[in-house]
């Protein structure tokens, strides 16, 4: 019985099997039923397929359909082509097309046969294996018809006999016949084909004799291709012997390929095993396919990328593949018209783009521009954008970029999604190359900006926020774009709202160190001092919102009426004691320190910071901090505080003193503590100074007030309203 599939585009044969043992006198004896299901998919049927010829190829080449269904058949595949596709069928069908395997192999030239083979008659097929090379390939021809029927393969597999022969022959005149070889190598291709089978392949060790025709053709080639190089036509004579070669080549072309085609596929099927895998890599397996991929058949291509792909999950694999010219091979075949060789050649770049010099060297071949021609296909889309968004996380190709059509069709695929969610990929790209400045000047072309802003506050969405936040990083014509957008910014930054939105919020107007911006009235408008405030108290939120908050101080304490207003409301010592909780973050100490150097330019501020807290004291100890950023800020902060406070300015001075003198004034202390020490405990001081016939040497030790002061922030705590160290 037949029927049509649900969702795919295929029969359904539903059957019964019986078996039954008979007795002597042909009586039935012994029975069993089983029941059966087959698909049939008819990938190939369209609004022009010719349903009549199609229904009898199907129930010519299928066994379980009586010749007497055909009409049957025929209505159902008339149905296929009339039928509609539903969206779950939609989604099936995308599925399906994910997963691209090689196609199954077919019967090559040369190996039909007037004979139909049959089981019975396998003994009479094993004896020809024992004759010369043209009833081999005879006989190895009708044994392949038997296994390519999986029912015959348990049959075969007990006959060691003839496997025995097969492997025979094959390791001893695979290199004098091609077609030979070809033959033996897919009849074990058929055992290949199932996991259960794959024992009695390796018992006779035809994965390595595979291993050895690949290797062995491959070389081949290369000389077939140096003589035809060396035979350049000069004249008529020499031209015509040109054209002779060249068919010649072509012709021993094609049937090696079949060879490696049937060869590879094998190995492809035993590498299921990891153990077998490992084996073939000691054997330079990548480096046999990557010869492989200057060939122009799509077949073949299709497999050895399939093959590629499969073996790049493992890193040692990968490191092979980085160490040949993988990716140059790889970049010929994008774009081109084999459907699922562009597929497959996409999924082995992704696989590859996670290794950063195998990324660079994608950039290297000219992919880029290759890439985003694929974004106008649906299909290659997807793996196009992840492959990209790779790239763009290595800030060495981030430029690159601008030179191509990408950031327009990106931007274009933003337009498109309206307010559907947009895809990870596409907005992950967006955000990482928008920390580039040429990038992030072609986002806000026309009315980029406004789109983002537009999209990014009324879908409350942080990760297009994330885009604006590397846009507002830049100096130049970009940021100057952002002051019409300062007030939807600022009402974004309240209790209410996400903590995540808010965040990208606060960081966009942190970033904008515009002169003309009235920072005061946006703090007095929307009320942010009293946010602000609360959110510097450790604990009170995630530390990169408090991080935010202290940037943003940082950010509006270049106005003098900021500064001044922040002072009032208390904000400083809120300040010093977040440093006290975060003094081991390297990230916190450098902005709370920028806040100091802003705030120290102004006069009602400075007062308060030298005056009524000790963060000067913490500030010289900073000068000597690891982190090169913390002893420049700190470095300039300092001299400012010198220049207006003579009393720190000492300090400062002393301890600067100290650093750069610090060998020599241990030396000093080191001599002090020891002739102390000997004074405790020597009563005859005098032969320390004086021996017979010298005069007395005096030593004066002269004392060097020091601020001394620990070389670890973690040392002490600071109070805001004192200036002691405890």
């Amino acid at each position: 019985m037949s029927i049509s599939h649900l969702s795919l585009k295929a029969l359904v044969v539903q059957y019964e099997v019986e078996a039954a043992v008979l007795g002597e006198t042909g009586d039935h004896m012994l029975g069993e039923r089983k029941e059966g299901q087959k698909i049939i998919r008819v990938k190939s049927l369209s609004p022009s397929t010719d349903v009549v010829a199609l229904a009898r190829k199907v129930v010519e080449e299928c066994k379980l359909i009586p010749p007497s269904r055909l009409p049957e058949v025929e209505q159902l595949l008339y149905y296929l082509q009339n039928r509609k596709p539903s969206p779950a069928q939609g989604k099936v069908e995308r599925k399906e097309k994910r997963v691209v395997k090689p196609r199954e192999l077919t019967p090559f030239e040369g190996m039909e046969l007037n004979a139909e083979a049959s089981i019975t008659g396998i003994d009479d097929y094993v004896e020809l294996l024992y004759e010369g090379i043209p009833e081999k390939i005879r006989g190895s021809a009708l044994i392949l018809q038997l296994a390519r029927n999986p029912d015959n393969l348990e049959e075969l597999l007990h006959n060691e006999t003839a496997l025995g022969a097969l492997a025979r022959v094959l390791r001893e005149d695979w290199k004098q016949s091609v077609e030979l070889a070809t033959i033996i190598i897919y009849i074990f291709f058929c055992f290949s084909s199932f996991s259960q089978f794959h024992g009695v392949v390796s018992h006779y060790k035809i994965g390595a004799l595979c291993m050895n025709v690949v290797e062995h053709e491959v070389k081949r080639h290369d000389v077939w291709r140096e003589e035809l190089h060396k035979k350049k036509p000069e004249n008529g004579s020499l031209r015509r012997d040109q054209e002779k070669a060249l068919r010649k080549y072509h012709d021993l072309l094609a049937k090696q390929e079949q060879l490696l085609r049937v060869s590879l596929y094998l190995l492809l099927n035993l590498a299921e095993d990891t153990r077998t895998e490992l084996k073939m890599r000691n054997k330079n397996i990548v480096g046999l396919l990557v010869k492989v991929l200057e060939r122009d058949d799509e077949e073949l291509l299709v497999l050895v990328v399939s093959f590629l792909k499969k073996l790049s999950i493992f890193l040692e694999n990968k490191n092979d593949m980085a160490e040949v010219d993988t990716v140059e091979q790889l970049a010929r075949l994008i774009p081109c018209d084999h459907e699922d060789l562009l597929n497959l050649t996409l999924r082995l770049l992704l696989n590859l783009s996670f290794d950063s010099g195998l990324r660079a060297k994608m950039v290297e071949v000219g992919l880029l521009p290759k890439l985003t021609a694929l974004f106008g296909d649906e299909n290659s889309r997807h793996i196009a954008l992840c492959i990209l968004y790779h790239i763009s996380v290595d800030d060495r190709f981030k430029a690159i970029f601008a030179y191509t059509d990408c950031i327009p069709q990106l931007m274009q695929m933003l337009y498109g999604h309206g307010e559907e969610k947009i895809d990870d990929e596409l907005i992950s790209i967006c955000i990482n190359l928008a920390a580039n400045k040429r990038n992030a000047q072609l986002m806000c072309e026309g009315n980029g900006l406004k789109m983002l802003m537009k999209r990014a506050l009324k879908m409350k969405d942080c990760l297009m926020m994330k885009i604006i936040r590397n846009i507002s990083q830049h100096d130049g014509p970009t940021k100057p774009l952002f002051i019409d957008y300062v007030g939807d910014l600022a009402a974004q930054i309240s209790a209410e709202e996400e903590e995540e939105f808010v965040l990208e919020c606060l960081g966009t107007l942190a970033n904008l160190t515009i002169p003309d911006l009235d920072w005061e009235l946006v703090l007095k408008e929307y009320n942010l001092v009293p946010f602000l405030k609360d959110r510097l108290k450790p604990g009170s939120a995630e530390d990169d919102l408090i991080l935010e908050v202290v940037i943003m101080i940082g950010t509006v304490s270049m106005d003098d009426a900021c500064a001044i207003m922040l002072a009032k409301s208390g904000i400083i010592p809120a300040i010093i004691e977040l440093l006290n909780a975060q003094q081991e973050d390297d990230e916190f100490v450098c902005q709370i320190v920028y806040v100091f150097y802003q705030m120290v330019f102004h006069q009602a501020t400075r007062d308060v910071i030298i005056k009524d807290t000790q963060a000067p004291a913490y500030l010289i100890d900073l000068m000597h901090d690891k982190n090169t950023e913390i002893r420049k800020v700190c470095d300039n902060t300092l001299d400012i505080i010198a220049e207006y406070d003579e009393e720190w300015g000492k300090k400062i001075q002393s301890e600067k003193f100290r650093f750069h003198n610090n060998q020599w004034l241990e030396m000093v202390e080191s001599r002090q503590a020891d002739e102390a020490e000997q004074y405790l405990y020597d009563d005859n001081r005098t032969d320390l100074f004086y021996s017979a016939g010298t005069h007395c040497r005096t030593h004066t030790h002269t004392n060097t007030h020091t601020l001394t002061l620990t070389s670890s922030r973690s040392n002490f705590i600071l109070c805001p309203d004192s200036s002691s160290l405890l």
